[in-house]
């Protein structure tokens, strides 16, 4: 990499205030501002996980606290990944080259019935109300026979921030 160009993304990233975007190593803040990119680019891996994001960033906000980036529910996971699979299984229906392994093998997850026992074992927090019909021990039976070397993926298309510390002109939604 030329100097240059090192010293100039080293000047930008400088500039940067990180304490509002990232606080403990995680996003945070009061305010979800989704990607502009998301409203410009119609891929649909890229336009589900808008839908799960958008899904889950409002379900934070209804939780609330004093820092709702942080809040976390099994509702909240639960209900954007099942929506993640439903925006990727209408995309992909529209658009038949689209592919996607993760979002694939979510939608083959949900169809055995497994969604809420996958969320519970790759997301699941002490805090979380857990539905008694989840059943981990079926899930994780039927993960080692259809899954093989699954990695879990979360990719949130958008960032938390502090509405008080973005210009108006700035925000997104």
């Amino acid at each position: 990499m030329p100097k240059t160009l090192l010293f100039v993304l080293l000047t930008a990233l400088a500039a940067c205030n990180s304490e509002i975007y990232v606080i403990d190593g995680v996003t945070d803040g009061d305010t979800f501002y989704l990607a502009e990119r998301a409203l410009a680019d119609d891929d649909p891996v890229l336009q589900s996980w808008v839908s799960y994001s958008l899904a889950k960033s409002t379900c934070q906000l209804q939780i609330g606290g004093a820092n709702p980036a942080r809040a976390s529910s099994y509702e909240c996971e639960f209900t954007a990944r099942r929506l993640l699979v439903d925006s990727w299984r209408e995309k992909k229906a529209l658009r038949q080259d689209a592919e996607d392994r993760y979002l694939d093998q979510l939608a083959e997850i949900r169809e055995a019935g497994f969604l809420g026992e996958y969320v519970v074992h790759h997301f699941g927090k002490k805090s979380w109300h857990i539905p008694g019909e989840i059943n981990t021990r079926a899930y994780r039976r039927w993960q080692r026979q259809h899954l093989g070397r699954h990695r879990v993926e979360t990719r949130i298309v958008g960032s938390w921030n502090y509405a008080r510390n973005v210009r108006p002109l700035q925000r997104a939604l």
